[in-house]
């Protein structure tokens, strides 16, 4: 079901907030302008990417009908307790999910994930959980902010690797949203420093093997401006 049907079917409509992330997924904040509402936009947890349960307390009021979780990269939202918060305000918590490959494909792309985790050095790798199923295989390009991450990436794309930026401008500072005003350093800081790095179920070893050799060669963040230099 769409997220214009889910806001419907709990009567959402003129006046009413409802709190949703900022961290991509611009479609749900535009659902909830189109109903005549206004989203609120609520600060993401920095490992799961999904809504942050307490971020979602703060910024309900008593305008608040609604709440949007949106599954990330394949990991699921926290909605045990975003349905704890739902409860103490009377809110209904509304999935926007995701796809689910077949299992095989799955299978797959947990195992590359795993071989990833393991060789991968210079990056922050995700956190493990066993509900994951890396629909993208996002990592963190620690150092000053967004120039290091696209440094970072330019100089992998230079080596033929495939890697995407997942939320170059989070929504809250997309020009029709920026009236509303408001502080998410957990997004801010994920819009600076993620990379999504292929995990495709089709990618060989020998090309698992040189996504790691060009992260590793990098040895961390990259400066603006720099010619990288790789190992072998």
């Amino acid at each position: 079901m769409g997220t214009d049907a889910l806001l419907r079917t709990v009567g959402v409509g003129a006046g009413d907030e409802v709190v949703v992330p900022a961290f991509g997924n611009a479609e749900v904040a535009e659902a909830v302008v189109r109903a005549g509402a206004l989203p609120v936009f609520a600060d993401i947890d920095p490992v799961t990417y999904c809504l942050d349960p307490c971020a979602v307390e703060a910024a309900a009021t008593p305008r608040t009908v609604a709440v949007v979780a949106v599954h990330r990269f394949g990991r699921p939202a926290d909605l045990t307790r975003l349905r704890e918060v739902g409860r103490r305000h009377g809110l209904p918590v509304l999935e926007h999910g995701e796809s689910e490959a077949p299992c095989d494909e799955l299978a797959q792309r947990r195992e590359r994930a795993a071989y990833l985790d393991a060789k991968l050095r210079g990056v922050r790798t995700p956190e493990g959980d066993g509900g994951h199923t890396y629909q993208q295989y996002v990592v963190r390009v620690p150092g000053n902010g967004r120039p290091d991450r696209d440094a970072f990436a330019r100089a992998l794309r230079e080596r033929g690797i495939g890697c995407t930026v997942p939320v170059k401008t989070p929504v809250h500072r997309l020009p029709e949203f920026r009236r509303w005003l408001v502080c998410l350093p957990e997004t801010e800081r994920a819009a600076e420093e993620t990379l999504a790095l292929p995990v495709e179920a089709a990618l060989t070893r020998r090309e698992m093997q040189r996504i790691v050799s060009a992260c590793n060669a990098l040895g961390g963040p990259v400066a603006v401006g720099s010619t990288p230099v790789f190992g072998v």
